[in-house]
């Protein structure tokens, strides 16, 4: 079997950076630093090899794909900042499947349609949205930018994107939904007991937004072994940022400021009965994120969820091993239509957002490329990076004959049968 330009891309920056391990004295003397020089000498392409190594953009109007930020990101940020972005969990099974789980899908291209214009917009929860592309929950954001949050809504706005704000952000509900002009959805992360969950998730309403997004997929906890593993490269005081004042010390994120002291600690608790009473109090809209299985989806229907975003956290919930594509069609079946499915998971091609289309998702999250361009390039690398994605999705909708997002279907999309 030939392998695809992805897979020679997940090898080649896994060796780089298990050459990167290898080299580090704090590790020189390592089993992973033994792994490293083992592993990392299988050849590849050598003029390929160079042009990733040697070419990082100097301006977010150089990038071809969102990948050009990924390697951008790299350079720019610190190995604690760089694990807490790229890694997963354990051996980062899930992590990787994600992405190459989208090469089990081919899209047969139509001919002969009309596709002079292509309609990409799509309608949930009465709110139409130029793209079925929205921007994840994702916290901490002024670890990777000082502007944070404020820039990704800025650079939301410029693109009539939709956005979800993490109960972890640096920025405030109310501060963000200002930037915004049009409230951002709300990530409600379960802090402490049933008060302060409310608490949080009331706040984001009074504030104007009318989508409550529960997260559910890592409240029995997890092992961020690579994230660990990059921040002990890290020569930095980290006690200067994440200390008793520090700026990335959660206590003093803001929608974690006012909740109600002495509550009991973690998360592990909460159950259905939770998404019940949450689903009795909270008004507006209610989805449930981190759904990875029919039986679950149909628990979300039962308990009154609005909506379901299939998630493993981008590889960062568990091991599994199973992509959130893996799932998507199954849950579908498995919601009779009565709420929308979106997802999100691996996110990197306008193609992947397609396939998910022709497997019955509503809309599609990504994660990871809009802070790799807020990362390296703030508000302008966020806005290349939605319309490098749109564009693609665009491309993809002509050669696949669909005019519109209602024509992508189950003609839109084959399941591969691969050959050893």
């Amino acid at each position: 079997m030939t392998d695809s330009g992805a897979d020679v891309r997940l090898r080649r920056e896994r060796r780089a950076f298990l050459k990167y391990l290898a080299a580090s004295p704090l590790l020189a003397s390592s089993s992973v630093a033994a792994f490293a020089a083992e592993f990392g000498q299988d050849d590849t392409d050598p003029l390929r090899d160079k042009v990733v190594r040697d070419y990082v953009i100097k301006s977010a109007k150089d990038a071809l794909n969102v990948f050009d930020f990924e390697a951008a990101a790299r350079e720019s940020l610190p190995p604690a900042h760089w694990g807490y972005l790229s890694s997963g969990v354990m051996d980062e099974v899930t992590l990787h499947r994600n992405q190459a789980a989208f090469r089990d899908y081919g899209i047969p291209p139509h001919r002969l349609t009309d596709v002079e214009t292509v309609d990409t917009s799509v309608e949930i929860f009465a709110t139409k949205m130029p793209s079925p592309i929205f921007l994840c929950p994702v916290g901490g954001q002024r670890a990777f930018y000082p502007e944070g949050e404020l820039a990704v809504a800025r650079a939301a706005k410029s693109r009539n994107a939709t956005m979800i704000l993490s109960t972890a952000s640096n920025t405030s509900i109310e501060d963000i939904n200002a930037a915004l002009e049009v409230p951002a959805w709300y990530q409600l992360y379960v802090v402490g007991g049933w008060n302060n969950g409310v608490a949080t998730a009331k706040r984001a309403q009074e504030a104007g937004s009318e989508v409550i997004v529960l997260t559910v997929d890592i409240l029995a906890g997890r092992d961020l072994e690579w994230q660990t593993r990059l921040a002990r490269l890290d020569d930095r005081d980290c006690a200067a940022c994440h200390g008793d004042n520090g700026l990335m010390n959660r206590a003093h994120f803001p929608m974690f400021q006012g909740l109600a002291a002495g509550e009991a600690a973690g998360s592990k608790w909460v159950d259905w009965e939770f998404v019940k009473r949450l689903r009795e109090t909270v008004k507006g809209k209610l989805l449930i994120k981190g759904i990875m299985t029919a039986e679950d989806a149909g628990l979300c229907v039962r308990y009154g969820a609005d909506g379901i975003i299939v998630s493993n956290h981008g590889g960062r919930a568990d091991e599994s091993g199973i992509a959130t594509i893996d799932v998507l069609s199954e849950i579908v079946t498995a919601v009779k239509g009565k709420v929308p499915v979106l997802i999100d998971g691996g996110f990197r091609r306008g193609g992947d957002a397609f396939k998910a289309l022709a497997l019955g998702a509503k809309a599609i999250g990504i994660g990871r490329p809009y802070i790799w361009g807020l990362s390296s390039f703030g508000q302008e690398g966020i806005e290349t990076v939605i319309d490098l994605m749109r564009n693609e999705f665009e491309l993809t909708m002509r050669q696949a004959g669909t005019p519109a997002i209602t024509n992508i279907g189950a003609r839109s999309i084959r399941t591969l049968t691969r050959r050893l």
